[in-house]
């Protein structure tokens, strides 16, 4: 039996509550060192809401937004449930990370590099691996070389490559993950995917998790909110599998927008009908609480 004062917070409660406190940013930098190759300095978590120029205008909100101590922005977040147009989206919150630290009158040298993490739980495509990474490069049609750029910077000529510039895009495909846990990178998926970490284990981040992710480090009011969002995402994933079985679901989930919707509706629907919260509903869906109490 599990022992229970090994309990682990899951990674997508923690960095919402936890992991934006500067006394816990170790653990978010142990995690992003490992996945990025380099040793990550958090100096600040940033807001994620900005740069809204009119009420049609979208929020580009994310998980969490963070700066580094190379002035680089690092964009964190975890999609629980499908959908339609993920890739338009995490591109929108790229650009929109890009913009929103850039004043009008700034040259364009101001432009900060983004980093793009996905974590999913849900089953993005085909592809046979769990970690997927992609950059911008300027190959040779012919050549198949990569171009460097030549930039004049302190009476100095520096060469640059473009993926020191344009961002940088990270999919976690967490259910795929199915390896006995030896590197780095792979005890940090394993405690993604079912929030356990070895005893003994050094690797950056996970051994401040041990500490500072506990279950009983929590208080009382704390564990039930947490137990809540569990207790609501099994519903929502028993909710959306019964849907699918009974054939509720109109349309292809990857063509069609109907799909998505229906999707939502009875995610919400069965939601409700097991007396959950409306808060709890609204984080699990990714839905405003007024668009949860419309359904």
């Amino acid at each position: 039996m599990e022992d229970l004062q090994d309990r682990y917070i899951r990674f997508d409660w923690a960095i919402k509550r936890l992991l934006r406190q500067k006394a816990n940013f170790d653990v978010l930098e142990g995690f992003l060192t490992v996945l990025i190759g380099e040793k990550i300095e958090i100096m600040e978590i940033l807001e994620s809401e900005g740069n809204q120029q009119s009420a049609d205008d979208k929020f580009n909100r994310v998980d969490i937004k963070a700066r580094n101590s190379k002035d680089e922005i690092i964009i964190i977040e975890i999609q629980n449930t499908r959908e339609l147009y993920y890739l338009e989206r995490i591109l929108y919150g790229v650009a929109k990370a890009i913009t929103e630290h850039i004043s009008l009158g700034d040259p364009y040298h101001k432009v900060k590099k983004v980093y793009s993490i996905s974590i999913l739980y849900f089953d993005i495509g085909k592809g046979t691996d769990y970690l997927y990474h992609g950059q911008n490069q300027f190959v040779g049609v012919h050549t198949k070389d990569y171009l460097q750029v030549n930039v004049r910077e302190r009476d100095a000529i520096v060469t640059r490559m473009p993926c020191e510039i344009f961002p940088e895009y990270i999919l976690i495909r967490v259910n795929e993950f199915d390896k006995v846990a030896v590197t780095p990178l792979e005890e940090w998926i394993k405690y993604l995917k079912d929030g356990t970490i070895r005893p003994d284990t050094t690797t950056p981040g996970l051994s401040e998790a041990r500490e500072k992710l506990k279950y009983f480090s929590m208080s009382s009011q704390e564990r039930q909110a947490y137990d809540e969002h569990i207790s609501a995402m099994k519903i929502q994933n028993d909710v959306l599998d019964s849907a699918k079985l009974e054939g509720r679901l109109e349309g292809r989930l990857e063509g069609r927008e109907e799909g998505r919707l229906e999707e939502k509706r009875l995610m919400v629907c069965g939601l409700k009908e097991q007396g959950v919260s409306v808060e709890i509903i609204s984080q699990v869906s990714g839905l405003s609480m007024e668009e949860v109490l419309k359904m």
